[in-house]
């Protein structure tokens, strides 16, 4: 006869929903700064800089050197290994600058994608080799939560039923690896916005990965199914964060010049929460095949929207501490409106819709500093007031309140 043990005590429980809580309190959301090597030498040839070491200090250092206006809007901040070793000029280290301010240290953990076997060009994501050793030792250095990404894409036959069991079971055994070791995991299982498909066909994979996930996690996760939150933030492809675990989502594609889809800002309720009965019984799609209009055009909310899990409550909306969206494709002022649309929405909701930025939040501070140490307090200043936009996107503050800032 097998018996059940709990995977964590109470106070580890205790610990990360804390952890998971600080990191989206009310008007804050995560700095991405986890770009690979080879990430950085796209950023940086853009402004004419050489991709080293010391340039890539140099940047990261504009961001983390901002000053305490950002603790209002930035809960959390997610390190690169290169990163989380290196100091600032004066010595200190960035982990320890980051968390003088109050903000939670996160980290990159996975080792990138790698085909999957059997599949048409789908992928699964490695780097479980390794990781609890990884994690305790980055757990030692100041990190409380981590990232791991698994990738997903849409077609007429994809994703396929071994894909999304291969990359749930992955996500789980991550997420519950960094649990032991006492970091929230960040679940996120993006789900690419390339292809011929529509929003509804979006809809239903997303659906059908977030179950998946969600399946994938019962037996590896200490995640309750009801009433306490769980030690996890999860992401279905779009980015969302559980408790004790993060991940950002993405906003799914489309025009926001086309009138025939509206103006961002006015969402329905039921286009932002997850689709399901009071009881979070989820009603299912099917499978749409996209119309002549071929590809997703710049992210846009109202599609968004429909990015947010509709899966079984007990996976998301009971053990979710919030959803955090991916800036991927959208320029600084897309991203700011679109997040503020979603959160002036009328709905209720148990989770916080934050977000997870990377070029939102990077982009007009990697174009002012252009490599030059003269120029490194304007660009710091470039990044704080991109923060202080998202802060008040994800008050409400109305865009008003956001042209005012930006």
């Amino acid at each position: 006869m097998t018996h059940q043990h709990p995977a964590l005590t109470a106070e580890q429980k205790k610990e990360l929903s804390d952890i998971a809580l600080r990191i989206v309190a009310p008007g804050k959301g995560i700095l991405a700064a986890d770009e690979s090597v080879g990430s950085m030498a796209k950023r940086l040839n853009q402004i004419g800089v050489e991709n080293t070491e010391e340039n890539r200090r140099l940047y990261r250092q504009i961001l983390f050197s901002a000053d305490s206006r950002v603790k209002k809007c930035i809960g959390g901040v997610i390190f690169f290994h290169e990163t989380m070793y290196q100091k600032a000029d004066d010595g200190t280290p960035f982990v320890q600058m980051i968390k003088d301010k109050g903000i939670v240290v996160g980290i990159k953990v996975d080792k990138g994608v790698v085909p999957l076997a059997g599949t048409d060009g789908e992928t699964t994501t490695q780097g479980l080799d390794g990781l609890w050793e990884r994690c305790a030792q980055y757990k030692k250095d100041g990190a409380d939560f981590a990232k791991w990404r698994c990738v997903l894409k849409i077609s007429e036959h994809t994703p396929s039923a071994l894909a999304i069991m291969e990359n749930a079971n992955v996500l789980a055994r991550y997420a519950s690896i960094c649990q032991q070791n006492g970091i929230v995991p960040i679940v996120e299982p993006e789900i690419l916005p390339d292809g011929d498909h529509d929003l509804k066909r979006c809809q239903y994979v997303t659906e059908k990965v977030s179950a998946g996930v969600a399946a994938g996690w019962a037996p590896c996760c200490a995640m309750p199914c009801h009433g306490t939150p769980s030690c996890c933030l999860s992401s279905p492809g779009a980015g969302s964060c559980l408790q004790g675990t993060e991940r950002p989502p993405r906003l799914p594609g489309g025009d926001l010049a086309e009138a025939q889809h509206g103006d961002p800002r006015a969402l329905l309720p039921h286009q932002v929460q997850p689709r399901g009965d009071r009881h979070g019984h989820c009603h299912r799609s099917a499978p749409h095949r996209a119309p002549s209009r071929a590809r997703y055009q710049p992210w846009r909310v109202a599609e968004t929207r429909r990015a947010i899990p509709c899966v079984p409550s007990c996976a998301i909306t009971l053990l979710s501490t919030g959803v955090t969206f991916l800036s991927g494709g959208q320029s600084e002022e897309e991203a700011s409106i679109n997040l503020n649309a979603i959160n002036t929405c009328p709905l209720v909701r148990p989770w916080a819709l934050t977000f997870s930025y990377g070029r939102a939040l990077q982009a007009s501070a990697l174009s002012a500093w252009r490599g030059q140490r003269d120029n490194a307090d304007a660009a710091t200043e470039e990044f704080v007031k991109r923060a202080e936009v998202m802060g008040v996107a994800l008050l409400g503050g109305g865009c008003q309140g956001l042209r005012t800032l930006g």
